[in-house]
């Protein structure tokens, strides 16, 4: 069992980079981390990682047994998964991934009470508005938001979620309010945008009476933080581009109005994306299908003016 252990670190580390988030994410110290790749490196008598001050990067011997770990992990993890579904006992660890905005949201608040129903599976989350590379970093299930691109991932739709363009009444008052899409240059409003590297959305698409129209918007502030956009609004700094759900109760309390209701953004995905044999796990499907019906029924709840 100490050298599955051993391996799993090992493959850990390969995927996030240094020991620090390997161990983190494996619940141990860099300490340990570090001897059991030592551990590793001494059964197999040959050195897996070229140590900078920064990253770990695997020698041409790690490459190749990374591999192969790899490999064996999932073959171990499919065979218990196997076990769960005969047994009806589904146990073990999910990785998930989420948006901040959505994961706070949506997806962490509901962890807990899937903890209750399932206590044998544990839900490690990791939030963040930068893409994540799930097969890369070892990710079981994402939750993404957005224009989802063609992946070879499976994609589960959860719902499709309306967009508005939204700005606080002081912005409007001072600015003036834009009443067609080519205001937003014409007047150089400010636009607040969302950016991160590897985003595929730089622009706005409108859907106006004549087509879609794509705006390339600008402004002063830009932030990889959708909430960050948010309070920005609120404070009067300029318009953002949001799903209706995430603002719609400063919407009614007018702290943010809608702007240019007939030519709204076009709608984003809401969805989960997972490698396709995840979905022979029962812990996860059971996940999938636990937060989608939370997902649609609370973000119904928001917009019904009930949450």
């Amino acid at each position: 069992m100490a050298y599955l252990d051993n391996i799993a670190v090992f493959v850990r580390v390969v995927e996030l980079g240094n020991l620090s988030a390997a161990g983190r994410d494996m619940r141990i110290s860099p300490a340990v981390a570090s001897n059991r790749i030592k551990e590793l490196e001494k059964h197999l008598g040959v050195r897996l990682f070229n140590r900078t001050t920064r990253q770990l990067m695997p020698t041409e011997h790690g490459t190749v047994f990374y591999a192969g770990a790899k490999q064996i992990l999932e073959a171990i993890t499919e065979a218990e998964a196997a076990v769960s579904a005969l047994s009806g006992q589904p146990r073990g660890t999910i990785r998930v991934t989420a948006p901040l905005g959505l994961g706070r949201r949506l997806i962490a608040s509901g962890i807990p009470e899937f903890r209750d129903r399932y206590p044998d599976i544990e839900v490690r989350l990791r939030l963040s508005d930068h893409h994540v590379d799930i097969m890369k970093e070892g990710i079981d299930v994402a939750f993404r938001l957005g224009v989802l691109e063609d992946s070879s991932l499976t994609m589960r739709s959860i719902m499709e979620c309306e967009r508005v363009l939204v700005a606080a009444p002081a912005y409007l008052q001072a600015r003036g309010e834009p009443v067609e899409p080519r205001d937003l240059l014409a007047k150089k409003h400010d636009c607040l945008m969302l950016r991160y590297p590897g985003i595929r959305e730089h622009f706005w698409a409108l859907k106006t009476p004549a087509g879609l129209v794509k705006v390339e918007v600008s402004g002063p502030f830009d932030s990889d933080d959708g909430d960050v956009l948010t309070g920005w609004a609120l404070s009067g700094r300029g318009i953002i581009n949001k799903p209706r759900f995430e603002v719609e109760p400063f919407i009614r309390d007018r702290r943010l109005k809608v702007i240019m209701p007939d030519a709204p953004p076009t709608p984003v995905q809401l969805a989960a994306v997972y490698p396709h044999r995840k979905l022979q796990d029962p812990k996860v499907r059971l996940l999938l299908d636990f937060m989608a019906e939370r997902c649609q029924r609370l973000i119904r709840d928001v917009l019904a003016g009930k949450w």
